[in-house]
């Protein structure tokens, strides 16, 4: 099954000068499926997943996301996908860093709206324990490690049981040890939970890895 699908995804900037920055981009993610994308700065890597996210919707071509068709969408609906379906890590956790590791993960679940304090509660340590982070539960997130930050920011993106999880070199702050764990966290999400994985990535260690590679130049898929 295609968890994400794009078709033809084309994007032009008009400030400060005409500049097209994808060129006719077509591929798709299966169910379970771990791929990064990689390629030099300024290939188009970011400008993709930003429309891909569903956060960007001033773009020429077709993006589904679970066989839906995203691109048309008014902005509400966008924001109930991306909440329920799309789980985002970034190179920086953007953890609430006057809230505990626990209110940090349940945010999202709460924003959604759909289960119950209690049941999100009991959710997110669930999520915590699956990281095996959950003995950080009630610390206030500024006061624990970077390592152990990302985990939390995996745990948050998590938290809804989306379809696929989005990373913007994710270990791009991480030293090589929390790197690598973060790579394990991702390998076992994708072979024992069955979850996509779209990963932006300069770390070249970090996409041999995965099950596939995608490589930008110049905003074209280099086959």
């Amino acid at each position: 099954m295609k968890i994400l699908e794009a078709i033809n995804i084309s994007k032009s900037f008009k400030k400060p000068i005409e500049f097209q920055a994808l060129k006719d981009v077509s591929f798709s993610i299966e169910k379970g499926e771990f791929v990064s994308i990689m390629g030099k700065s300024g290939c188009g890597k970011s400008t993709l997943l930003y429309i891909l996210s569903t956060m960007d919707t001033d773009y020429e071509g077709k993006l589904y996301l679970d066989e839906q068709l995203i691109t048309g969408q008014t902005s509400n609906q966008l924001a109930r996908i991306r909440n329920e379906k799309i789980g985002f890590v970034f190179q920086f956790h953007y953890l609430l860093a006057e809230f505990t590791v626990l209110e940090n993960v349940m945010l999202p679940a709460k924003k959604l709206g759909i289960k119950s304090l209690e049941e999100i509660e009991a959710d997110a340590m669930h999520k915590l324990t699956l990281l095996g982070i959950q003995d950080q539960a009630l610390k206030i997130s500024s006061r624990i490690s970077g390592g152990q930050k990302q985990r939390v920011a995996i745990a948050r993106a998590l938290i809804n049981n989306p379809s696929i999880i989005m990373g913007d070199e994710p270990t791009g702050n991480l030293d090589s040890k929390n790197a690598d764990t973060v790579f394990d966290i991702f390998k076992e999400l994708s072979e024992e939970e069955h979850l996509s994985l779209l990963v932006v990535t300069h770390d070249q260690d970090f996409a041999k890895r995965t099950d596939r590679i995608i490589h930008m130049e110049d905003g074209r898929i280099k086959l």
